[in-house]
């Protein structure tokens, strides 16, 4: 998980809406569900974040906040005041993919279009971006930011060739956008009264419903609460923030379906299908790094699928050794998994300081050599002239292991095995994702025939592609899709884009 810290493999943004139900003007304090939704979505980007509330009408009023940093710097008191007028809005955390870090690259964007303001939020990057922006640019269209997002707007803006003049059709509108584009976005589209969540065709980046409820009816048993029990309805990334905002899963938005989110509720007006027999393409690096372990995505619990990631490594890769452990925190499921399948006790090897920040500035050599102590405590007793196998998610470039091993062996660890709960990453990705270019990925570097002389490990095994696959298509909900699995169709990317790690893209790659 160090790895990714540093070396800044990140999924790039997370988006919130928010509609009330119900009488409007509200008393649903809007803007403070979609700040703590925001917060819920900080580990998807902690560059920039903003928020656009709006009061419904026609025309609407709208009100706007975005700032630099984490949400709660971006937010302070004042700023939620500023948008506390709103019915419904939709809200935007970022890590840059496309586009440089600045304020006028922060999400959400807002246009005027002939039929008034539009707003807009959108995770994921346009796999034909560059051919795009000349299409708008054709237009006469200019284009102020270097982002997709204001792309997308643009090309939402442009009328589709069928529409009347006075009546805008948005569903026709964002069809045109997805004939245009296959992936990958999931986008939330603010127009008056209600917002469009909109996930691509491949539904390549997640996207979930939740309903808000009274907070006496959380307390109590599942069950269908009535419409009268609704307060509100909202649309994120990932279902992780929904307990702290009083909201219940609902469910996800499917691949390709456009949802209508308004007072009354949700509604589908379209699903947009794939290309004749191209299966979607979930991107199975959410199962593995990015989404936080609590959240839900094709029916299953992320930290359960990174527990199975685990054991079914332990059968891949058994290791002779007398304690598991994890370079806390991310890979923990995976390590737990690994110990129950293996028979071994779990145990902690290393305690993290949480106060390190990352952007800890280095000024000498002697404090860059102790870096990862200042990062981490090693729990000597617990594994002191002990074989250990240390569990991570990933190892990207391999320079950031070398020195928690260094750290182990010298605080009395007799043998060091790495295991690794995801197959190496070799492929850039062109949906979102920021991974380093080919040549520093450890993976494709001749470093990797002996990896593990490289970082001093006693040995080092990567999960399978095909274990990956089956670890995260073992729960998925559908009966098709297991017997599809055991079948042994699953070579078929089963529904979960692995491009990174097979370099076989869902879709023609246009450049």
């Amino acid at each position: 998980a160090m790895e990714f810290e540093e070396l800044g493999i990140r999924e790039e943004c997370g988006v919130f809406g928010c509609v009330a139900a119900g009488e409007w003007p509200t008393e649903l304090e809007v803007a403070q569900v979609i700040t703590l939704g925001l917060v819920a979505l900080q580990h998807r980007g902690q560059e920039s974040a903003g928020i656009v509330t709006s009061n419904g009408a026609s025309p609407p009023v709208y009100y706007s906040h975005k700032g630099m940093g984490l949400v709660s710097n971006a937010f302070p008191p004042e700023a939620l005041q500023k948008l506390e007028y709103g019915n419904l809005g939709i809200g935007h955390t970022r890590y840059s993919t496309t586009g440089i870090s600045e304020l006028q690259n922060c999400q959400p964007f807002v246009v005027e279009t002939l039929h008034g303001k539009i707003a807009v939020a959108h995770n994921g990057e346009l796999v034909n971006a560059q051919k795009l922006r000349k299409q708008v640019m054709r237009h006469g269209v200019g284009l102020s930011t270097s982002s997709d997002s204001e792309l997308i707007m643009q090309l939402l803006a442009l009328t589709p060739p069928m529409e009347e003049l006075d009546t805008p059709d948005w569903v026709a509108r964002i069809k045109n956008l997805m004939t245009e584009t296959p992936t990958s976005y999931s986008l939330l589209v603010m127009h008056q009264d209600v917002i469009y969540a909109v996930r691509d065709p491949y539904g390549n980046r997640p996207l979930c419903l939740g309903r808000l409820v009274p907070s006496s009816r959380l307390q109590g048993a599942g069950g269908e609460t009535g419409s009268a029990e609704t307060e509100g309805w909202v649309v994120s990334s990932e279902s992780c923030g929904f307990q702290s905002i009083g909201a219940r899963y609902y469910r996800e938005v499917l691949p390709g379906e456009i949802v209508q989110i308004s007072k009354h509720g949700v509604k589908t007006l379209s699903v947009v299908p794939r290309p004749e027999g191209d299966p979607p393409a979930f991107c199975i690096f959410e199962y593995v790094y990015f989404a936080r372990p609590d959240s839900i995505f094709e029916g299953q619990m992320v930290y359960s699928v990174r527990q199975r990631c685990g054991r079914q490594l332990a059968i891949e890769a058994p290791a002779d050794a007398d304690v598991v452990s994890t370079v806390p925190e991310s890979a923990t499921p995976a390590a737990l998994g690994f110990a129950q399948q293996a028979g071994l006790p779990y145990v902690e090897v290393l305690c993290k300081n949480r106060y390190v920040g990352r952007t800890f500035i280095q000024p000498n050599t002697r404090l860059r050599q102790l870096g990862v102590a200042k990062k981490f405590g090693a729990l000597t007793d617990n594994f002191a002239g002990k074989r250990v196998v240390l569990v991570d998610d990933s190892i990207v470039r391999g320079n950031t292991i070398s020195p928690i091993i260094r750290l182990l062996r010298e605080a009395g660890a007799k043998e060091v095995h790495i295991r690794v709960a995801s197959p190496p990453i070799r492929f850039p990705c062109y949906m979102g994702i920021n991974i380093p270019t080919k040549e520093e990925l450890i993976a494709n570097r001749p470093e990797f025939e002996n990896i593990a002389r490289y970082i001093g490990a006693t040995s080092v095994v990567y999960l399978s592609v095909e274990g990956l696959v089956a670890a995260v298509q073992g729960g998925v909900a559908s009966r098709e899709e297991k017997d599809a699995v055991i079948g042994g169709k699953a070579s078929r990317k089963g529904g979960h884009c692995t491009a990174c790690l097979t370099g076989k893209y869902p879709v023609e790659l246009e450049w």
